[in-house]
């Protein structure tokens, strides 16, 4: 399966152009929408959410990641294999935290750029074909290049927000199985301490939990942690003694 994870978002023009493409390189293999509304232009956002919704998946499955404001620029093209896992998209920090994690990896640079290649949308031009090729079992030796990322971002744990769902939780880069759950969040001035589910707290009172993909989450029950702690992509959340 190939697994779309970008900032495009979900209503614009893009993802149904890239989708076009991947179906005529692989045609009866399945394009999941993991996520396209990743904060636009945050690759370190990017790089914590793609590792902890990557574990998720299979081994074979292939992450088409596009998180590119320097698109067209000097930042190189990659692949990268990380426990089994096959990762496609820019050398621009988005795949150093999966790269970092995992038991084994190894990456490649793409060195190939088809005839018609658009300087903003590689995503469709570049990554896209080479994507598909992978997922057909057609790795493109003649295209690639061993080689290492460029661009390293920290793998320890991030404290900040890095997305907000619709209902106004805020997901962090903080794993929470490497926390306490006795440890008490201040976050947008205030203090969060630890539920394992909504119902345990009032309607109406922010808490921490583990969410499903692992992270820690802040939330409100049956409210809006966003609006009512005035949290935004980028706040900072320090962990503080029980």
């Amino acid at each position: 399966m190939i697994i779309l994870f970008t900032d495009f978002g979900a209503n614009d023009l893009y993802v149904g152009q890239v989708k076009g493409v991947l179906h005529r390189g692989a045609p009866n293999v399945p394009v999941i929408d993991l996520l396209h509304e990743v904060p636009a232009f945050n690759v370190r956002a990017g790089a914590h959410l793609l590792a902890a919704l990557s574990a998720q998946f299979q081994a074979g499955s292939v992450f088409l990641a596009v998180i590119d404001p320097g698109v067209g620029g000097p930042r190189q093209s990659m692949v990268l294999e990380a426990d089994g896992k096959w990762f496609v998209g820019p050398d621009n920090g988005l795949l150093s935290v999966v790269h970092q994690r995992a038991s084994a990896s190894q990456c490649w640079h793409v060195r190939w750029q088809p005839e018609n290649l658009s300087a903003s949308f590689h995503g469709r031009d570049l990554f896209a074909p080479i994507a598909a090729r992978i997922a057909m079992g057609d790795f493109p030796h003649a295209q690639l290049e061993v080689g290492n990322l460029d661009e390293i971002l920290q793998q320890e744990d991030l404290p900040e927000i890095i997305y907000l769902d619709h209902y106004g939780n805020a997901v962090t880069g903080l794993r929470a199985a490497e926390i306490s759950q006795g440890v008490t969040l201040k976050v947008g001035g205030q203090l969060v301490r630890h539920a394992r589910i909504f119902s345990e707290v009032p309607v109406g009172e922010a808490f921490w939990y583990q969410n499903s993909i692992g992270l820690v989450e802040i939330a409100v029950n049956r409210g809006s942690a966003a609006g009512q702690l005035k949290l935004s992509i980028g706040h900072s959340v320090e962990i503080c003694p029980g």
